[in-house]
């Protein structure tokens, strides 16, 4: 499995990922900085800090890495730069050692291995200081990054291989196959299952994995499945619950202080441990490199009140300067990855509403028009199956203009060809990094790389 050796260390706080040029010299030598992941779970505290340390890896490839994937290979977003990892990824032309997919990659994997030594550790705690109650929200949470970790890679790179156990060495790699997407999507749903049963019900936080969490990504796994009626059941109960609500106006939802009601689940970054992202948005005047630039065809439709209404305030800048302001706290770099908001969770319902066998397409507007009230834009007033798929489509366009949506929404829907011009659908999935290809024979590369 690619993420073999390269980076066992799975618990993020004790563990460090480390490249080795050498098998051999991994097995024989430990590491001073590193302490065996058997040995790491020992107590509560322990405990505590390998789920933070989880959460840390999965911050890892949000900060920058996956969010890029899920933006410039489509069409709101456009290279301005001269590194040509962007470019390869702008022009849907990626090499197997793209610098961009393969720390994508491999940090997913790093999040699911410190998962994985969670849900393998915690059972074997005891200590009074850690009761029941904060054990299984330890392990249901293990098991939200897992299935995260594993949706994430899915809708990227197709099936994948399924390592359910913690990598401590090489044996432990051996015969584990890549799975079918359906069988990965399957552990996905079967991950999700147990994080909802050891979950607690919703607390004030929001940058912790709870019920509703688990509700929404169900949800997004459904809408990416096609089980219309799931994904709407899962979309209803996060937005039953009262503690989610968009807020007005839209920009309220990106500007601090954060982790607001709008966000159901994100992660927090601070000046001791920061989001990166903001960087490859800003121009150079303040601070920034300028290398993902908002494409004219968003810029007007970000500036066409019909359309954008106030998410015109995603952008600043005019004529060639106009650059994206998401992440807008700059070189502080405390913004928070935006993981699901109920926003996403309307338009799930919405599409989901619009697209099972008996469609419900009051439904669908009346959830589209809560979005776009929200931007104020104009009720949509479209009738047609037709006309209310495709205003579910522009609208997830607009609303996650910037955020990690758009590519992997036009590959769901098999659009990418009709709108990016990608026809050969072996593009529609990233290559599996050459270097864990060589290190394992049971790494099967994705066919046209």
């Amino acid at each position: 499995m690619k993420h073999s050796f390269k980076y066992i260390a799975g618990i993020t706080l004790f563990l460090i990922g480390l490249l080795f040029s050498s098998c051999e010299k991994y097995l024989t030598e430990s590491p001073l900085n590193a302490i065996p992941t058997e040995k790491a779970i020992t107590n509560a505290g322990t405990a505590r800090a390998a789920i933070i340390g989880a959460y840390d890896a999965v911050q890892g490839y949000y900060a920058s890495n996956y969010p890029t994937l899920g933006t410039i290979t489509a069409d709101n977003v456009v290279f301005n730069g001269t590194l040509s990892q962007y470019l390869q990824l702008d022009q849907n032309a990626i090499p197997t050692d793209n610098a961009i997919t393969v720390p994508a990659y491999q940090g997913i994997y790093k999040a699911i291995n410190s998962a994985n030594s969670v849900i393998a550790g915690i059972a074997s705690v005891k200590d009074p200081l850690l009761t029941d109650a904060e054990k299984n929200k330890i392990l249901g949470e293990a098991y939200f990054i897992r299935a995260l970790g594993y949706f994430d890679l899915a809708r990227g790179w197709g099936g994948v291989q399924l390592q359910l156990n913690p990598t401590t060495n090489l044996s432990s790699l051996k015969g584990v196959k890549r799975s079918t997407l359906s069988q990965t999507y399957d552990q996905v749903l079967a991950d999700l299952v147990q994080a909802e049963t050891f979950l607690p019900e919703d607390a004030t936080t929001r940058n912790r994995a709870q019920k509703s969490a688990v509700r929404a990504l169900r949800a997004r796994l459904h809408l990416y499945r096609e089980q219309w009626a799931d994904a709407e059941t899962y979309a209803t109960q996060v937005i039953n619950n009262t503690k989610y609500a968009l807020v007005k106006p839209y920009k309220t939802f990106f500007t601090a202080p954060f982790l607001s009601s709008e966000s159901v689940f994100e992660l927090t970054f601070s000046a001791n441990d920061k989001n990166s992202f903001w960087n490859l948005w800003y121009p150079s005047s303040f601070g920034g490199q300028f290398t993902l630039k908002p494409s004219s065809a968003l810029v007007t439709k970000l500036n066409d009140p019909t359309i954008g209404g106030t998410r015109n305030t995603l952008i600043a800048g005019t004529g060639t300067s106009v650059y994206g302001v998401l992440y807008n706290t700059t070189s502080a770099s405390t913004d928070p990855a935006y993981v699901i908001r109920i926003a996403e969770l309307y338009l799930i319902r919405a599409e989901a509403r619009a697209k099972k066998s008996t469609p419900d397409l009051a439904g669908a507007i009346s959830d589209l028009n809560v979005i776009r009230a929200r931007a104020n834009v104009p009720a949509f007033t479209g009738t047609t199956q037709t006309q209310v798929i495709q205003a579910i489509e522009d609208e997830n366009s607009i609303e996650f203009a910037f955020e990690s949506h758009r590519w992997f929404d036009l590959v769901r829907t098999k659009r990418v060809g009709d709108i990016l011009g990608v026809t050969n659908t072996n593009f529609w999935l990233f290559p599996i990094p050459y270097s864990d290809v060589l290190s394992d024979p049971d790494v099967i590369q994705n066919p046209g790389y």
